[in-house]
């Protein structure tokens, strides 16, 4: 989630991280022969993971919003 305020590669950096702290909290969730503590720190993988990669997202949005913002100000 700190990748999302650093300069430009930052948020496509937090998106990235965030794919992969989903997938594999996930793939570590599904594991039923892991004790709860290994479970509990998956989900907390996927739940993190999933804010970093929204805050990028959101990041990129409105990037994305006020370069069509400033393509209407040009003639």
């Amino acid at each position: 989630m700190v990748a999302v305020g650093l300069p430009s590669p930052g948020l496509f950096v937090a998106i990235g991280l965030g794919i992969a702290a989903v997938g594999c909290g996930l793939h570590r969730f599904g594991r039923r022969d892991l004790p709860g503590s290994a479970r509990l720190a998956a989900a907390a993988a996927v739940t993190v993971g999933a804010i970093g990669t929204l805050l990028g997202i959101a990041r990129v949005v409105m990037i994305l919003a006020a370069i069509s913002k400033l393509d209407r100000l040009l003639p």
